[in-house]
């Protein structure tokens, strides 16, 4: 059933300031096109309040140095967040406990909270610990000694292996492999063949954590590989055995991050980001999308390229590069030239010494 709120209260969830019939009932967010008569929409700069003309919804969130929007509003300070804020709260819905369905395989000395949703074909292991109010979807595998926190969700076919750590509000979405083996091989000189090094650490994934499709995090060869409260992942992204990533840190889709390497708080990788192993990437780093991290970074700098410098300079040294080309068929020109000038004075200072035999 839908949920409605008037601006008042949507005013105080988002600390803004209503314009205009503050008492009006709206009973769901969408954007300026989509939006029907009975929603709020919103809008995040300037640029898109001429959109508003053209809206059907009744009112929007809007920033607050924009001019009169011409229907009730929310001021505030940034609409982006706020209208993340306002469409969670209508979508929001109370857990529905499903308990543990028939197919369900549970194994022994489990602890699983009563507001439970566990469902067809999961399969559990032993000693696993599992919160209250957590949903587990079809097709997961949950290994031995697994803890997993309060108001969790695994969606369809996610594997949380053996020993495995996984804290309050976590989402995992399916497919997604946490804890299987580090890349790790011992190779015999002499024969060229590798020998597998026991991965025999876990994997500590703290609160409020999202890791999205098809995305790996392996578990330690010793110790911990430790995602830290706050930080979300994109799909397909990989990371490897001991590496720890900071608090609130950002990794787009296909980045991979090599083992051991560790990073800070509010780190940002762009998609296909790659860096190497056993390096320190400090506070605040941003990379852009492709680079290559190969050194250490300082709090708050931002890379980019391959191997990644300061955007700044990737971004010049971007710019020559397309023009190489032309650069090249200049160089080539200029050469000719150039062997044509020698050439010539090369003539004439035979013609002088000629000259001079002569004389």
């Amino acid at each position: 059933m839908s949920r409605h709120s008037t601006l008042n209260e949507l005013a105080a969830l988002v600390q803004g300031t209503v314009g205009g019939d503050g008492n009006l009932q709206v009973r769901g967010l969408n954007s300026i096109d989509q939006a029907a008569g009975d929603e709020i929409t919103f809008v995040t700069n300037a640029k898109m309040a001429s959109r508003l003309a053209g809206t059907r919804a009744a009112a929007a969130i809007v920033p607050l140095d924009l001019e009169e929007p011409g229907l009730p509003h929310i001021r505030v300070n940034n609409p982006e967040y706020a209208a993340t804020l306002v469409h969670g709260h209508f979508l929001a819905q109370p857990f529905a406990a499903q308990g543990i369905h028939s197919s369900a395989v549970v194994g022994r000395d489990c602890r699983i909270a009563d507001e439970i949703s566990i469902g067809p074909l999961v399969v559990i292991g032993d000693r696993v610990r599992i919160g209250a109010r957590v949903a587990v979807h079809p097709g997961v595998v949950i290994g031995d000694d697994c803890v997993i926190g309060e108001d969790t969700i695994l969606y369809p076919n996610v594997t949380i292996a053996k020993g495995s750590q996984v804290g309050n509000r976590v989402i995992i979405h399916a497919g997604a492999a946490i804890g299987s083996d580090g890349f790790g091989y011992a190779t015999d000189p002499k024969t060229g063949t590798h020998l597998k090094k026991p991965q025999v650490g876990n994997v500590r994934i703290d609160d409020d954590v999202e890791i999205g499709a098809n995305s790996c995090v392996d578990r330690a060869a010793f110790g911990t590989t430790r995602i830290r409260s706050g930080v979300k992942i994109d799909n397909l992204v990989m990371i490897a055995h001991n590496v720890d990533i900071g608090e609130n840190s950002i990794l787009v889709g296909q980045v991979g991050i090599a083992g051991s390497t560790t990073l800070g708080r509010n780190v940002v990788l762009g998609g296909m980001a790659g860096v190497a192993g056993h390096l320190h990437i400090g506070d605040r780093v941003m990379a852009a999308a492709m680079s290559g991290v190969h050194t250490n970074l300082k709090d708050g700098s931002v890379v980019g390229g391959l191997p990644a410098v300061d955007v700044k300079k990737w971004g010049r040294s971007a710019a020559v590069f397309s023009r190489l080309p032309d650069m090249y068929k200049e160089i080539r020109h200029l050469r000719k030239e150039l062997d044509s000038l020698n050439q010539l004075l090369l003539n004439q200072a035979e013609g002088t010494d000629s000259d001079e035999e002569e004389g």
